[in-house]
């Protein structure tokens, strides 16, 4: 069951939860005084414009017609309700899920990394320096780059470089250069190899190598494809169109879940219902579901830390799992961070979100279940919200209640398919 929406819906502003929140998120302080960090602090990473977005505290922010333009390639994606699946669990509850993998990079990460490439392009900036996990968000900003004339260089988790080759065909097809992080190619990841040569690498590490890029490089910026603010606003595009998509279907979610691991999938779907429920008197729950082996928000601390593993970016007070924390090599790498992102964060240690972690081979079986009855095969970062979102209509049956499910299906899993091997070979680690 198909909910679509005209061209003419795309939204025109970006939401910025940031003026809303109950309480102020905690200041970014400067690696090396620890003192709080102000705008010109970022500026050898972001271009002013970006950091102005990211501190800004209007509540929308307009998209500019060039991006509205390339986000009109692929938007709205569709909001489905999958029948089969609740016939399939026999549960009175209906679920829906917002499907962004029609992207041309089969996420939903585009959104934010035209975003940047625009920003960037107007700034003057001529490379464009990124890390990446499994590769959504590499892949994306390759293909934003290529948009706009922009070189693009992506430090690939060592792991997931190798986990999913045709995620870097993809970042070569568009013309980006691609290595496995760590690498020979900065001075920190030479010294994480001499360290730990069988390294398998880490979301922290990669950014530490990026960020080395950027520093080192003339002409060069460095784009994030989660954590920080201005992604997260990005991404909200995903829940405004849900938020109208819902109100065809003649329903209101009560739960509204998304995988996550820096946040920016979780919310985009979640942030704009969250508002709903500050300034309509609404009680979507909000679920963010992350992988057992790397749970900052359910098993992380509440403090200051750094971003990479290098210490080089500012300290940002989040659940984290350790900056050195390095997980294990699990086929969900874009949820391999040991942080989240500060603002989301804040809402769970507000108690405003909830937060649950799977181990990946149940995440596996949800996801099969999916693909036999919906006919999508997930990608593994997004069969942790179809995880969720499958216990929580288990449990409404249980209740023999009526329960509206929305979940994020943030990506398809086509370039994933050695996992799902692994998985029905009974491979796959138990973590």
């Amino acid at each position: 069951m198909l909910f679509s929406l005209p061209l003419s819906k795309i939204p025109t502003h970006w939401y910025n939860i940031l003026p809303d929140l109950p309480q102020p998120i905690a200041p970014a302080l400067h690696p090396g005084t620890r003192q709080p960090a102000g705008p010109q602090d970022f500026a050898t990473l972001f271009p002013m414009n970006i950091i102005e977005q990211e501190v800004s505290s209007e509540k929308r922010i307009a998209i500019p017609e060039e991006v509205r333009q390339i986000y009109a390639l692929w938007r709205p994606t569709p909001l489905r309700r999958a029948v089969r699946l609740e016939q399939a669990l026999g549960t009175p509850a209906h679920i829906y899920y917002k499907y962004e993998g029609v992207s041309p990079a089969g996420s939903h990460k585009p959104n934010s990394a035209v975003a940047q490439a625009y920003y960037n392009k107007q700034a003057g900036v001529k490379r464009l320096a990124t890390e990446t996990g499994a590769g959504q968000w590499g892949s994306s900003l390759a293909l934003a780059c290529s948009m706009f004339g922009l070189e693009c260089v992506v430090y690939m988790v060592k792991v997931s470089f190798h986990q999913k080759p045709y995620r870097r065909s993809l970042m070569h097809t568009w013309g980006a250069t691609v290595h496995a992080s760590p690498t020979k190619h900065t001075h920190y990841g030479r010294k994480m190899i001499e360290a730990h040569p069988d390294s398998p690498g880490s979301l922290g590490i990669a950014i530490s190598e990026a960020i080395e890029d950027t520093v080192t490089h003339p002409g060069t910026k460095y784009a994030l494809g989660s954590v920080l603010n201005h992604v997260c606003m990005h991404q909200t595009v995903i829940g405004q169109e849900a938020i109208d998509q819902m109100e065809l279907a003649g329903e209101e979610p009560d739960v509204v879940i998304g995988c996550a691991g820096g946040g920016s999938n979780f919310a985009g779907i979640a942030f704009p219902f969250i508002e709903r429920n500050w300034h309509r008197n609404k009680k979507h729950r909000l679920l963010a579901v992350e992988p057992a082996s790397c749970p900052s928000l359910t098993k992380g601390e509440f403090r200051y830390d750094f971003g990479d593993t290098a210490e080089m970016t500012p300290l940002m007070k989040m659940y984290t799992m350790g900056h050195d924390f390095v997980p294990p090599g699990i086929h969900a790498g874009g949820l391999r961070y040991h942080g989240m992102s500060p603002i989301i964060s804040q809402l769970h240690h507000l108690r405003l979100i909830e937060a649950r972690s799977y181990p990946q081979a149940p995440v596996f079986d949800a996801a099969i279940q999916f693909a036999k009855t919906e006919a999508i095969i997930p990608a593994p970062e997004s069969a942790h919200a179809i995880c969720a979102a499958i216990d929580e209509a288990l449990d409404a049956k249980a209740k023999k209640e009526k329960r509206v499910i929305l979940f994020n299906l943030s990506g398809h899993g086509f370039m994933d398919m050695s996992a799902y091997d692994s998985h029905l070979a009974h491979k796959i680690e138990p973590i």
